[in-house]
């Protein structure tokens, strides 16, 4: 391959992440454990964080045996008080977070003439709750530290489109992505941008034996494309929206998708 002359590398420059400290919720499987390493391979400071710390710490050595830098933090998103105990300990290693990926989510597919209190409650609090205890948290210290940011909310195309039996997903995606909005408005005076990203169906370690079932083929038939997407064709935007390539982009939803939320009805 020849090397990239320096219009090519001039025009990938932004893309770069070089020192910055970048946030991924919900780090031990799945969109946020392959975030944590494109962010790295960025150039990012990685901090990867969970519920339970032993779910993570692997994933934080494979990206230090790898040449990048990354801790581990323990975090409940939906506790206020975790969220600032994780951040204390980020600060005392790595410095403010300035770009943040609220990854973490959960789905209880149930139907809502079935669905309990506690399911519901559930649900909402992850995707949606947590994400915003997550961003207020991280921006207002970004504010006092003077640092321009990134929030990156991982929502669904559920936010635009429906889907029986996961109706308490759906409302909660669909609220991450108006708050996407909302938040941006209000932070954009203090140079933090906030976006989202809506993808549809991808191969996971969840997903590869349902999609590769009756059902899942004819779900992928549906989609114009005519397949589920790769996690890594969600890298570069990720890297679009968190990095300063993306410097004039706030309040935006993009989904990533095949096409999907196209189809016929």
């Amino acid at each position: 391959m020849p090397e990239l002359d320096s219009r090519a590398l001039d025009l990938l420059q932004p893309f770069l992440l070089t020192d910055k400290v970048a946030l991924v919720t919900g780090a031990s499987s799945g969109f946020g454990r392959e975030f944590a390493d494109a962010l790295s391979a960025a150039g990012a400071k990685v901090v990867l964080a969970a519920r339970r710390l032993e779910l993570i710490e692997a994933a934080r050595d494979e990206i230090i045996a790898s040449g990048g830098e990354a801790m581990a933090v323990a975090m409940d998103i939906t506790d206020s008080a975790s969220i600032a105990r994780a951040l204390d300990a980020v600060e005392t290693q790595f410095g403010t977070v300035t770009i943040v990926v609220n990854n973490a989510g959960i789905s209880m597919p149930r139907p809502l003439l079935e669905m309990d209190d506690d399911a519901w409650n559930q649900v909402v609090a992850t995707n949606l709750s947590g994400a915003a205890y997550v961003t207020r948290e991280t921006a207002s210290r970004m504010v006092a530290a003077g640092a321009k940011g990134s929030v990156v909310n991982i929502a669904s195309i559920l936010a635009v489109r429906v889907q029986s039996f996961l109706t308490s997903y759906a409302a909660a995606k669909a609220g991450l992505v108006q708050f996407t909005k909302n938040a941006a408005l209000e932070l954009a005076q203090h140079g933090i941008r906030v976006n989202a990203i809506c993808p549809g169906y991808f191969a996971t370690d969840i997903t590869r034996a349902w999609l590769a079932s009756e059902e899942g083929q004819a779900l992928q038939e549906r989609i114009p494309q005519r397949r589920v997407g790769d996690i890594s064709e969600l890298f570069g935007p990720l890297l679009l929206l968190a990095s300063d390539a993306g410097s004039h982009m706030t309040g935006a939803s993009i989904v990533i998708d095949g096409g999907h939320v196209l189809s016929e009805l």
